[in-house]
């Protein structure tokens, strides 16, 4: 997404692409239905644990780890093998996800940054930094063309003032664009599948939209497949309001996936079954 342009508030212009309404409605009765569930007002902390769970699970199979959820929840010990990093860097992620709204509004490239060095859990001089000139990018599973470290710094810069701007747009257009803008980019060396996952769930809890973290967009990224959500990564990519829209929408789809996750957990919870 360019962040430049006539437009004073360009993520506003993206709420009025056709079909965005349908999917922002969609997205307002999805989250507000599980939120209206009388088990809510009783557990929602286990809600939201295990929401957070799920969602790591989601994110790290994204990134190549389609680990069992009952796996997920075994084990302790997340540092065998890249699998096992990738669970572990995920479940880092979501835990630190809700440590940092506070500070995402008034300095998003310092919460990114953060991202970063969390996931890699590493003391290399490349990490919690935008990646430089020449510098390699392991992110196997995104084979798009890569931008330079220049384009890299400036769309980040750019994405950084529209945050910190503020803007109209629903809540759930901002996080389709930070999600994609991450992505698209690729600004560090490794881990921005998921880092691009856990600043997309920051906008959804600190809009206001999911203020408990209980709808795991993550869980409906990865509900319909790797294949489905590269294929709406090349929409965003592509900047057609075509291709904006369908990434927009597809990431609508994945908050009301994770909506009825939630809803199924709010089930169960119901039943004494989990």
């Amino acid at each position: 997404m360019s962040t430049t342009g006539a437009t004073a508030d360009p993520l506003a212009t993206l709420g009025s692409l056709p079909g965005v309404a349908n999917s922002v409605e969609s997205v307002r009765k999805a989250v507000d239905r599980v939120y209206g569930h009388r088990i809510m007002r009783r557990r929602s902390t286990a809600v939201t644990s295990e929401a957070a769970l799920r969602g790591a699970r989601g994110s790290a199979a994204l990134s190549g780890a389609d680990w069992a959820l009952e796996e997920v929840r075994r084990r302790s010990d997340f540092s065998g093998d890249d699998e096992a990093r990738v669970v572990g860097a995920a479940l880092r992620l979501t835990a630190e996800a809700g440590q940092l709204l506070s500070i995402w509004r008034q300095s998003p490239l310092r919460v990114l940054a953060r991202l970063h060095l969390v996931a890699a859990a590493t003391k290399g001089d490349e990490v919690g930094r935008p990646r430089q000139a020449g510098e390699p990018v392991d992110e196997p599973l995104i084979e798009l063309a890569l931008p330079d470290s220049a384009e890299v710094h400036g769309r980040l810069d750019g994405l950084s003032g529209l945050i910190i701007a503020g803007s109209s747009a629903p809540a759930l257009v901002t996080a389709a664009v930070v999600h994609g803008e991450i992505l698209a980019l690729r600004p560090f060396t490794s881990h921005n599948g998921l880092v691009a996952r856990a600043a997309e769930r920051i906008v959804l809890i600190s809009s206001g939209l999911d203020p408990k973290s209980i709808c795991p967009a993550e869980v409906g990224h990865a509900e319909p497949g790797r294949a489905a959500y590269l294929s709406a990564l090349e929409g965003y990519v592509s900047g057609t309001p075509e291709g904006m829209a369908a990434w927009i929408a597809h990431c609508g789809n994945a908050v009301v996936l994770g909506a009825r996750e939630s809803t199924a957990v709010c089930e169960a919870l119901q039943r004494g079954a989990a």
